[in-house]
């Protein structure tokens, strides 16, 4: 039995992208789109049983039409093709209000064949063309399906964290524990895990996490465990059950520069006994959107400082990628910096995300247009937050701060 997991797609995330003229879509969309291309032509032509989605297959709650449209195409490919697929509800699947509909239930909704939606926490029973499979999902969870109002009646944002944490945990112990020991079962969470590596995702949340152990995941009923949620492929846990985050298909922004991107891919076989069918595993890297920064420090009796920027950028692999420049230099320095020129050179990218100046003691940073109109709220505090040097505990106070402000203005009522 082989299954491809993968996790936050985010159809929708177009910062850093221009409009393709052939398309009249933003050139981002494309990217996250070809990325999805190859999990759908991978899983059909490596006869895979499953692929599984843990969470985010939107950027958002309210995918537009369009972007529907084309992630619903590629379902019908697996669908068309006999295989299976799983979708698990991530935090931005979710909607802004208790009963209304994810963004992902117009699928069971329709009864598309073989497309089935984790949105609550238990088991789902799926065929595959190798047989049963056990899915035991962890969605994120609806605070008001798991805490009452009398329940969080009087806590502060911190304590309705831990109780949700604790009955997830509960709950997660209670479901495992039902599984039939004779069919094979996985575990998929939209979750944070205690000692993952974090990235972009901290600034695309719409409230403060909920953090998990992993030994409340690591049920020695299944066989792995598949979670979304952090963008940065690794293996939690390497010895059966493994825990995995997949990570995303794409870069979302520069603090994934240096993160592989990719999918994996898990063979159990049916016939071993119960924690010991998982016999191999992969992780299949991607062709991802580069992201490239360069980094440029101008010597106080440099003649010529914008030959010196354009030979950095010449030093880099700049073709076809998101490119980013931070210069550092006098004041003396900057007043000949010729930036039209600097921009010439970067022209083979394909966007220019800022080219910044720290001048002395006093940075000031140029962000394209468009970067700006895209940027979430926290990223564009993360910006703000770098352009003031403002790192270290200050920072996570101030951004943990902005997240407790956004989830009470987001909290269900």
């Amino acid at each position: 039995m082989k299954i491809l997991h993968f996790s936050d797609l985010h159809i929708g995330v177009e910062n850093y992208g221009r409009i393709d003229p052939e398309t009249g879509l933003s050139t981002r969309l494309g990217d996250f789109l070809d990325s999805f291309d190859q999990v759908v032509e991978f899983a059909q032509n490596e006869s895979v049983d499953l692929v599984l989605l843990a969470g985010d297959a939107y950027k958002g709650r309210d995918p537009t039409q369009t972007h529907q449209r084309e992630f619903a195409k590629r379902l019908n490919r697996l669908s068309q093709a006999g295989i299976p697929t799983f979708l698990l509800v991530g935090n931005h699947d979710l909607p802004a209000a208790s009963g209304r509909a994810t963004a992902v239930d117009i699928f069971p909704t329709l009864e598309v064949a073989n497309v089935h939606v984790g949105n609550n926490l238990e088991t789902y029973n799926v065929a595959t063309p190798s047989g049963p499979l056990q899915v035991l999902a962890v969605p994120w969870p609806r605070r008001s399906a798991i805490l009452s109002r009398e329940d969080s009646r009087g806590m502060s944002i911190e304590q309705v964290r831990q109780t949700l944490e604790e009955r997830l945990t509960e709950g997660i112990e209670r479901i495992a524990d039902e599984l039939d020991p004779n069919t094979p079962a996985i575990l998929t969470g939209h979750v944070t895990v205690n000692g993952a590596t974090v990235g972009t995702e901290r600034s695309m949340m719409l409230g403060q996490d909920h953090v998990l152990l992993v030994s409340a995941l690591d049920r020695p009923q299944v066989e792995y465990v598949a979670l979304g949620h952090i963008h940065k492929h690794q293996v939690l846990r390497p010895d059966p059950p493994m825990v995995v985050y997949s990570g995303s298909l794409q870069r979302v922004d520069f603090s994934e520069e240096g993160d592989e991107k990719g999918f994996c891919v898990v063979d159990l076989d049916p016939a071993l006994p119960q924690g010991q069918r998982m016999t191999n595993f992969e992780f299949h890297k991607l062709e991802a959107r580069n992201f490239v920064t360069v980094d440029v420090s101008v010597e106080p009796l440099d003649i010529d400082p914008t030959a010196t920027v354009v030979r950095a950028i010449a030093r880099k692999d700049i073709a076809n990628s998101v490119v980013r420049v931070r210069i550092s230099l006098g004041a003396e320095s900057d007043a000949h910096l010729r930036e039209t020129e600097i921009r010439a050179a970067l022209e083979p990218a394909h966007f220019i995300a800022s080219v910044s100046r720290e001048v002395e003691s006093t940075r000031r940073t140029r962000i394209s247009p468009t970067e700006g109109e895209n940027l979430q709220p926290m990223q564009a505090l993360g910006l703000y937050l770098d352009s003031k040097e403002i790192q270290g505990e200050r920072r996570d106070k101030i951004m943990r701060k902005a997240e407790e402000l956004i989830e009470l203005d987001s909290a269900e009522l």
